[in-house]
């Protein structure tokens, strides 16, 4: 049996609730709609949420988006193949059962006006007859007062009309045994209504209760919806052509709400400004840009900005630098050890992108390769403040044969390449240590793919592709155990 669409009126009021809480969603991001969302509270979620459980027929799946094609938010909720209340079956069945007899009590109504109507008929020409065989008998006894002829066409008469006698009789019988069916019938109506309220009454309010606390449930959820497996990568939207062949832009998946300020770096190697954009809007359609001088260039194209932070691998070096718009000093500075660097393990591409830190739901990580483990790629999950490394995972993917990767919900994704047809084809998930092939297609419109991150907040791909800066919506798969609503 498949598994049903959940079509309780419950869902309009849950879109409504889950299109407030994609608060940056990509429409509104870029301008392609006006509706105004609210941000989710209380930070990323959990990533754990992300695995998969071993039966998802017994949870609740969820695909939802930033958008659709027609730049509408996307969330689409599968129910569970149980019913919503254990005793639904037994409801329907007994609603079934009511439904027929009350169709019955029905039928019996009308057969019962028919029968009383004729009965009334019937005890009408009883009585006829009784009294036309009273008057037979007064004849017989008394021949003087009757002719002959008279005498013997009421004999006829009555000699055919005998027969009727106990054929209303029965007919008398049968009417009774009706009216007797009509009570039965109607006592097992009361009876069937009464169990029908008393059991219906109870599954209303289970049902009751579980829908008023569905949505509840699905707001608690709403956090763990930020992360699911990716299923599928919508088409590019150009935001800007502008600069050079490579570079990388970002927006802040930890700014605050109504922050759409837009950083841009030209180039790969050998500068050291930032350019800070007020507004997406601002970076779509003007020049003005606040200039940020690094004290150091950087290195590739994986930099990312996290809670006001740029965080960028020092050109020629392993060391990773945090840096404070705030204060215009660096914070942090680390080094990644054994890291390759100065195009020792780059991408496919090239570009020194030895060192790609990225940002997710879970926070900073950065993949870089190792002479350790074979110039395949390595995961590390870093923290944000002291750049120290929390974890780190070997993969067997050669991060040479890479085009470009990044994070989603703390696993890693690749890219088959950066020119031509682009696929998305190795995953990689740290919360089993455990890696898939899959086949999710990736346009690459302009061709040269030299920077490719997820930002959480947005749920959006940013890439800088052959001078041009483009969004990809994704759309993300999730399981969530009925026991976790």
């Amino acid at each position: 049996m498949s598994v049903p669409l959940l079509k309780i009126g419950v869902v309009l009021s849950t879109m409504a609730m889950i299109t407030n809480w994609m608060s940056q969603t990509l429409p509104s991001l870029v301008g392609l709609n006006t509706t105004k969302l609210t941000a989710a509270q209380g930070g990323y979620p959990d990533r754990s949420t992300g695995v998969l459980p071993a039966n998802p027929e017994e949870s609740w799946q969820v695909y939802s988006s930033a958008q659709d094609s027609e730049g509408r938010c996307v969330c689409t909720v599968v129910a569970p193949q149980q019913t919503m209340c254990s005793r639904d079956a037994r409801t329907k069945q007994l609603r079934q059962l009511l439904e027929k007899v009350q169709n019955m009590t029905q039928s019996i109504q009308v057969l019962d006006q028919r029968t009383q109507r004729d009965l009334q008929y019937v005890v009408k020409m009883e009585d006829q007859l009784r009294g036309l065989e009273t008057k037979f008998k007064q004849v017989e006894e008394n021949h003087k007062q009757n002719i002959a002829k008279q005498y013997k066409a009421i004999k006829t008469k009555m000699a055919e009309l005998r027969p009727l006698i106990p054929v209303l009789e029965e007919y008398k019988a049968d009417a009774k045994l009706v009216l007797q069916f009509k009570e039965e019938v109607q006592n097992l109506t009361g009876v069937l209504g009464e169990l029908q309220r008393e059991l219906g009454a109870y599954d209303y309010d289970e049902l009751h209760s579980r829908v008023n606390n569905l949505e509840e449930r699905l707001r608690a959820c709403v956090q763990k919806l930020a992360c699911g497996k990716l299923v599928g990568i919508g088409e590019p939207i150009t935001i800007k052509a502008s600069g050079s062949r490579f570079g990388s832009w970002m927006t802040d998946p930890l700014a605050p709400e109504g922050d759409t300020r837009v950083w841009y770096m030209d180039g790969y190697h050998n500068n050291r400004f930032v350019r800070e954009y007020r507004s997406m809007s601002d970076f779509m359609s003007t020049d003005n840009f606040t200039s940020h001088r690094l004290p150091h260039p950087w290195s590739g194209t994986g930099q990312v900005v996290y809670n006001n932070s740029i965080y960028f691998n020092k050109f020629q070096s392993h060391v990773i630098i945090k840096f404070d718009f705030r204060t215009s000093t660096i914070s942090k500075s680390q080094r990644l050890d054994n890291a390759g660097f100065s195009n020792s393990y780059h991408y496919a591409w090239g570009g020194h992108s030895d060192i790609d830190l990225m940002v997710d739901e879970g926070g900073l990580w950065a993949v870089y390769a190792t002479n350790q483990n074979a110039g395949n790629i390595v995961i590390a999950k870093l923290n944000p403040a002291t750049l120290q490394i929390v974890r780190s995972w070997n993969t067997n993917h050669p991060k040479r044969s890479a085009g470009e990767a990044f994070m989603i919900c703390g696993t890693l994704y690749v890219t088959n390449g950066y020119s031509g047809g682009t696929k998305v084809y190795y995953a990689y998930h740290t919360n089993s240590s455990t890696y898939e092939y899959i086949d999710i297609a990736l346009q690459n419109k302009y061709s040269h793919i030299s920077m490719l991150d997820y930002n959480p907040r947005d749920r959006a791909l940013y890439a800088w592709n052959n001078g041009h800066q483009v969004l990809y919506n994704v759309t993300l798969f999730h399981v969530i155990g009925s026991e976790e609503l």
